[in-house]
């Protein structure tokens, strides 16, 4: 061990108390950001170097020495100190917000090579006969630099085969080059579509925060339909040209075929992309891009907010009110949060796009800490669809039947007219229940407190909370009696029998998570609507999403009310949006839309609400429950989430810490209590909500409050931050 080696604090991707003291031995050059190899216990991690070591703690004859520095740029600053904030405002380990910045350990080691050509120094041996084709390749190649034989297939007009003869026959030269992947400049000087006087006023006020260099929130708030999309274009237009990346994040990455389309227009590439659909090599290749700034735009799902971006100069979050952004399981967060402190410490600007805002969001504008622009028109002639309400209770479907009369003399006009309608209703499978006639037996899954969910076209039972899934059994586990199941309430895939009856000709396309994966099956998907090659969508939230389809000129929502259930301090708010979403996909073209909402309960706020097209108004009720309730963005909420795959454990240590919750002004703690899904991938679940003014330091509370309780290891504590789930 030299005498020179340096004490330095390295944080590991795991959820530890903090980082650890190692020394870097002479001879390896690192500074704080620097990826390192390091061993611990008997064997070997990687991690980063956090900072300067204690030097009054261990001992450094004790101390072990950093065994490598990896050939990686470092972990930019921003990064390491949003890590530091995530562990501080969510309570959890440093190590465990690092692991998601490090989610590619293979990004973190040279990249792997692959062959390549390029021309030799002499004249072709002269046995080659030169046609056209060679020719055109060694004319190529004669610039010295090395291509693969796919890019250099490319520039020749060539196939590869034509370049490996050449090669085979030395009048290439072959050599080893990184597999870097290739990542297109998107060019910043295309013009887009002609802006709206609204969209250029936004696009204006945007693109002035952008040239003050400086942090700063923007709200586009614009209707659907009214060209947010092109407005913050231009924002990521002028960043470019200074020559800084751009993050995009979307609720629905496998789902952006339409957004890739209308970027690739724009600006004649394709950026980057970041969703679990990529391949491990292609997630290798596109995480080193980013850290090395050869990724110009990437658009990603919230995991994209992780990634070591070099040169960050602008964060949009499309559709910032969508729960997708919160990850509830591992760290509980929310990306739209997170995403603003980390343009807060890289000191960029940062665009929040909705045509519903969160609540949060419309107290932020209104306290002044957000700046708004408002798009209150759709662009060019299209124009926002009427709503009409349908009341259930009177003009009912029929037994065994979800779409009303009325709905359904909709949908047979839309057909004949030649034009696309969208039926909505917020549930997969066939049926959310089913159940023994003769006994009454529900068929639950084994490991939650959750029925399984018929799937008729594919034949299974499933649990869309843990995945389990298993055939129908032929007779009933309880009584034993046979073909007595029933199903029970409407799924899509009910939805799409039903309407086969009375439109049997019409060309029906499911769309759910069942049903498309990945963005590949998205695009075929649109190219599918855009082509009149389907004449209905029967979809859940998926296709409420983003989409334009100008012949879309029907949307019919056939349970308004389904997400008003369960006593969710947020279900008016999510349900408004998600009605308001799934509305503006009507009418985006020349044809005017309609839409009509199907409730049982049409004189509720939300309801009333969306028939008026009174967003301001219901936003304003909203506001001011949240304020006598002392609840979000009001107030703040944190939940402990005990669980044990031994219920009696979980009953003890939640009554524990029901025993020991804290007491004082401003503080209201509720429970221990069953979580609504008690038993979830086969864990016992208890649950305790903290809630407190907003003057109050939750996390104080929070650190103090688990500090009194010891945990057995066979239980779990989750601290769940800002909940947006309360099962």
């Amino acid at each position: 061990m030299g005498q020179t080696a340096r004490r330095v604090k390295v944080l590991l991707p795991l959820p530890l108390a903090g980082a650890y003291d190692y020394l870097l031995p002479e001879g390896l050059d690192a500074e704080t950001g620097a990826f390192v190899r390091v061993p611990l216990g008997n064997r070997v991690i990687n991690g980063v170097i956090w900072g300067p070591g204690d030097e009054g703690g261990v001992a450094a004859e004790k101390l072990k020495e950093i065994e490598a520095v990896l050939p990686v740029p470092s972990l930019p600053e921003a990064n390491r100190s949003m890590v530091d904030w995530m562990a501080g405002y969510y309570l959890c380990a440093p190590g465990a917000a690092l692991r998601m910045m490090m989610s590619v350990p293979a990004a973190l080691e040279p990249p792997p090579t692959k062959t390549a050509y390029r021309g030799i120094d002499a004249s072709p041996p002269g046995d080659i006969k030169l046609t056209s084709a060679r020719r055109r390749v060694l004319e190529v190649a004669g610039d010295g630099f090395a291509r693969s034989a796919r890019a250099l297939g490319e520039e020749a007009g060539v196939t590869t085969g034509v370049i490996k003869a050449l090669a085979s026959k030395g009048a290439l030269e072959t050599v080893a080059i990184p597999d870097l992947g290739r990542f297109e400049a998107p060019d910043p000087s295309s013009s887009g579509p002609d802006l709206s006087g609204e969209q250029e006023d936004a696009a204006n006020g945007i693109l002035a925060k952008i040239a003050a260099d400086d942090f700063s929130v923007s709200v586009l708030d614009g209707v659907t339909g009214s060209g947010k999309t092109e407005v913050y274009f231009e924002a990521i237009a002028a960043v470019l040209k200074a020559g800084q990346q751009v993050l995009v994040l979307l609720p629905e990455i496998s789902l952006s075929s339409q957004w890739l389309s209308r970027f690739n227009a724009r600006f004649g590439a394709m950026p980057a992309e970041w969703h679990s659909d990529l391949s491990p090599p292609g997630r290798r290749r596109t995480w080193r891009a980013v850290a090395e700034g050869r990724v110009r735009v990437l658009v990603g799902a919230r995991s994209a907010l992780h990634l070591p971006f070099s040169n960050l100069g602008l964060i949009v979050v499309d559709e910032e009110h969508e729960p997708a952004f919160k990850q509830e399981d591992g760290v509980a967060y929310n990306a739209r949060d997170v995403a603003i402190v980390r343009a807060h410490k890289g000191g960029i600007p940062i665009i929040l796009c909705s045509a519903t805002p969160s609540l949060e969001t419309v107290l932020n504008v209104a306290e002044g800490r957000y700046e708004s622009f408002l798009l209150q028109n759709r662009h060019g002639a299209a124009v926002l669809p009427s709503t009409e309400i349908i009341d259930i209770t009177k003009d009912k479907p029929g037994r065994q039947k979800w779409v009303s009369p009325v709905l359904r003399d909709a949908l047979v006009e839309t057909l004949k007219a030649g034009e696309q309608s969208l039926l909505f209703l917020n549930r997969r499978g066939y049926a959310p229940l089913t159940l023994c006639r003769t006994c009454g037996h529900r068929i639950a899954c084994p490991n939650c407190s959750a029925w399984l969910v018929e799937h008729r076209f594919t034949g299974r039972l499933q649990c869309h909370h843990c995945g389990y899934a298993a055939r129908k059994p032929q007779s009933c586990p309880e009584c034993g009696d046979t073909d007595s199941f029933a199903a029970c309430g409407p799924g899509v895939e009910r939805l799409q029998e039903e309407v086969s009856q009375f439109l049997p000709d019409a060309r029906v396309e499911l769309v759910t998570s069942d049903t498309i994966h990945s963005p590949a099956e998205a695009a075929a998907f649109v190219s599918r609507m855009q082509n009149n090659e389907v004449d209905l969508i029967i979809g859940t939230q998926i296709i409420a999403k983003g989409f334009h389809f100008p012949n879309l000129t029907l949307v019919g929502v056939v349970d308004a009310d389904l997400g008003l259930a369960g006593g969710d301090l947020r279900a008016a708010e999510r349900t408004f949006q998600l009605m308001q979403q799934v509305s503006g996909r009507a009418g985006r073209g020349e044809q005017p839309g309609r839409v009509f909402l199907q409730t049982a309960n049409p004189a509720t706020r939300v309801i009333q609400a969306l028939s008026k097209g009174d967003r301001d108004g219901f936003v304003e009720a909203e506001l001011h429950e949240r304020q006598l309730a002392v609840a979000p963005p009001y107030g703040r909420l944190a939940a402990l989430i005990i669980s044990s795959h031994d219920e009696g454990i979980a009953d003890n240590l939640a009554a524990a810490f029901g025993r020991q919750a804290p007491r004082s002004d401003g503080l209201l703690i509720l429970g221990p209590a069953p979580a609504p899904i008690s038993l979830l991938r086969g864990r016992f679940r208890r649950r305790l909500l903290l809630r407190a003014e907003r003057g109050v330091s939750v996390q104080k509370v929070l650190t103090d409050w688990l500090s009194r309780i010891n945990i057995p290891s066979n239980a779990r504590v989750q601290v769940d931050v800002d909940p947006y789930s309360f099962l």
